[in-house]
């Protein structure tokens, strides 16, 4: 059998634990502020806009297009290849920033890229989706719901499934992936969409997963070594299922690399998202979940000694 990590390699993973809390809570901080200074770039589903999708029957480029548009919202219009090569297909999106824009926008698109086009390439709409402003707002905060609503359900499961202590540093690691991944879609000016949504709850089932190999390896290793500290052990159960965390974080990886340079622009957000979520949620597993239960099963020992 393959193993890419040799049996009996001891390395301190859990000595490490007050740096990697450190760096966690600098990178949140500088997250956070992030947020509060640049905010997210919300996408058309969040924050309300129109989406058209047009098929030109000959070459024609982006920049074209978009320098068509930039008498209607200059700032606001972002056009992007869709489909394969050569199909010269793309998607038109435009928030809808300025309500005296919101009537008639669609038409309004499809005449002026009508009278730029004019002779030189005849075009087709596809289709047209419109999301208004309350729309979006009510979408973000269902989006908020089901992240919240997964990392507790996790949270639970994995506190019934083995110990509560193990729920609470599951459920800790799940939303610090959440964070860190958010954090990154701000720093990046990446588009916060749907499919974003969709890839954090993709990343909270991820994360969960790691977590719980390496909790039911501490189970298991706890029973056979009663006598021996938890850290120690731990430390053990980390070693144990670290080659498995390489290859399957390893092999994820490449396949999220591989979607986000050839799945195209519109599968971005989605495939970056990822690429975050699985280094992040390997490093939770070892470096926030682990010190939580140690810390847990640390303070009821301190406080018995004191009363002893």
């Amino acid at each position: 059998m393959f193993e890419l990590i040799r049996p009996g390699t001891n390395i301190d993973f859990v000595g490490y634990r007050f740096y990697a809390v450190t760096v966690s809570i600098v990178v949140i901080v500088l997250g956070a502020v992030s947020l509060a200074v640049r905010g997210v770039n919300y996408g058309i589903d969040f924050a309300g806009g129109t989406l058209i999708h047009v098929k030109f029957h000959q070459a024609v480029s982006i920049n074209d297009i978009r320098s068509a548009l930039e008498s209607i919202a200059a700032k606001d219009v972002t056009v992007q290849d869709f489909g394969s090569g050569g199909s010269n297909e793309f998607i038109v999106r435009m928030l809808e920033s300025d309500p005296e824009l919101k009537r008639g926008l669609p038409q309004q698109i499809s005449n002026t890229l009508s009278g730029r086009f004019r002779g030189k390439s005849d075009f087709e709409v596809l289709r047209i989706e419109t999301v208004g402003p309350r729309v979006g707002k009510d979408l973000r905060q269902r989006a908020v719901l089901a992240v919240l609503a997964a990392t507790v359900v996790m949270g639970v499961y994995i506190a019934v499934r083995f110990e509560p202590r193990f729920g609470v540093g599951a459920a800790v690691a799940l939303l610090h992936d959440v964070m860190v991944a958010v954090a990154a879609l701000s720093f990046t000016g990446m588009e916060f969409d749907l499919t974003t949504v969709a890839a954090l709850l993709t990343l909270v089932g991820y994360s969960v997963n790691d977590t719980v190999i390496v909790s039911d390896r501490i189970r298991e290793n706890m029973r056979k070594s009663r006598r021996e500290p938890l850290a120690a052990v731990m430390n053990r159960s980390i070693n144990e299922t670290l080659s498995r965390t390489i290859l399957t974080g390893g092999t994820v990886f490449l396949v999220v690399l591989a979607l986000f340079f050839l799945g195209g622009e519109i599968i971005h957000g989605f495939a970056f998202t990822l690429l975050v979520g699985v280094l992040v949620g390997t490093y939770s597993s070892v470096y926030v979940a682990s010190p939580i239960v140690l810390y847990m099963d640390f303070k009821p020992r301190t406080r018995a000694k004191a009363a002893a």
